[in-house]
């Protein structure tokens, strides 16, 4: 694996519009001062996985009960929906102490949040698949985590169910009675409980892997892929020029504020601010971005699903769109080939383009109609589902990638 030296780690670190990068080989310094719990400790997420979940997901797999669980969980979808009649008795005493908001959740935020990414749409499907979708792919734990479990080996079907977590949080009515993303949350947390259980039964995983405990999905997992998420998608937003009022920037940060406490990452863990974010991401994700042989087959695959559809677009457009947006140090670890004369329309075109939709510029730029197009398509692609025209719902593995 190509290691990163410091100067890199700082090259990577601005071209993502990230500052102050931590020295990855420092133990976890990163106060709970600046998160939502406030206290004043230094806790490793890395040795926090799920406590209230984990046993009881493991004995739900011991017993061979996941098959009838994910068939009970067919019919439940709506956060308002009651539970499945049928559940084992110990996942229904689970789920419905987990299944709520948080005390602390602020309705006004959350509906604020949801205007928010209604207003932002186009652009947050652009960055969260182009952008956050493929940046998964150099993290090198959450790579191997994918690659090795049983989602790598239907990438089709595993990059349908990422879209459909991503649509429900960003859905109007996503933490309402009507929205999914409450339960969806629930799904996918009981989900990561069985990869921490089976992945380390793989003697494939287990050689390539540098978690010491072989456990993996802990807190600081799920937080280096909000960072990839929200943090990286707010930084672009601001980085062109896109206009947020402080009432928006503090609901799409609540909105992940609860997503993470839905997914079992602890209160004083997750930032209370966009600077403290920014903060904890830069200390956390930058250092650990580099290329795995794992991370570079999905992204074949990824890039290879998006490439299917319509864009109106070249391949290499694609190519150096992701590099435009993640950086050209991920474009040559992905090997993504370059395309010149499409990287000068893009960093010619694209500020153009969002300079005209935004209002500030009233000349209509040569390209819009390419740009406007390309931006529908992946919006399109991100609201089927990824690949799927219908809902796909997240089940609970029983099993690794086959011969892993």
């Amino acid at each position: 694996m190509q290691n990163l030296s410091r100067r890199g780690v700082l090259t990577l670190g601005a071209a993502l519009g990230l500052t102050a990068v931590a020295d990855p080989t420092r133990a976890w310094a990163w106060s709970s001062t600046e998160s939502i719990a406030g206290t004043d400790a230094v806790t490793d997420p890395w040795s926090v996985w799920d406590d209230a979940t984990d046993p009881l997901v493991a004995s739900l797999l011991t017993n061979g009960q996941i098959p009838a669980v994910n068939t009970a969980f067919d019919s439940w979808v709506n956060n308002g929906d009651a539970l499945p009649a049928g559940l084992p008795a110990g996942l229904t005493t689970y789920l419905q102490q987990v299944n709520t908001l948080p005390s602390w959740a602020d309705p006004v935020k959350l509906l604020q949040g949801a205007q928010f990414n209604k207003r932002m749409s186009l652009y947050l499907f652009l960055l969260y698949g182009l952008g956050s979708g493929i940046m998964s792919t150099v993290i090198p734990r959450e790579a191997r985590n994918v690659y090795w479990s049983a989602g790598g080996a239907e990438m089709r079907s595993r990059a349908a169910k990422t879209f459909t977590y991503g649509y429900d949080l960003s859905a109007p009515d996503a933490f309402q009675p009507t929205g999914h993303f409450v339960v969806t949350s629930n799904k996918t947390r009981l989900t990561h409980a069985a990869v921490r259980h089976l992945l380390p039964q793989s003697p494939a995983w287990r050689s390539v892997t540098d978690d010491q405990d072989f456990r993996p999905i802990s807190n600081g997992d799920i937080l280096i892929t909000f960072h990839s998420l929200g943090t990286f998608v707010y930084g672009r937003l601001n980085s062109w020029g896109i206009r947020m009022s402080a009432t928006e920037q503090a609901a799409y940060l609540h909105m992940w504020q609860v997503a993470l406490h839905l997914l079992g990452v602890r209160d004083d863990f997750i930032p209370a601010s966009w600077a403290a974010a920014k903060q904890q991401s830069a200390y956390a994700l930058t250092p650990i971005l580099a290329p795995t042989p794992e991370g570079l087959d999905l992204a074949g695959i990824l890039l290879g699903l998006t490439a299917q559809i319509d864009l109106g677009v070249t391949r290499g457009f694609l190519n150096e769109f992701v590099r435009y947006v993640l950086s050209d140090k991920i474009g040559d670890w992905l090997k993504l080939p370059r395309d010149l004369v499409s990287r000068g329309l893009i960093e010619v075109g694209w500020p153009a383009y969002v300079a005209f939709r935004e209002g500030l510029s009233p000349i209509l730029p040569t390209g819009f109609s390419m740009f406007d197009k390309f931006v529908r398509a992946l919006a399109m692609l991100f609201l089927n589902n990824g690949t799927s025209p219908s809902y796909t719902p997240i089940t609970i593995p029983t099993g690794n990638r086959p011969g892993a």
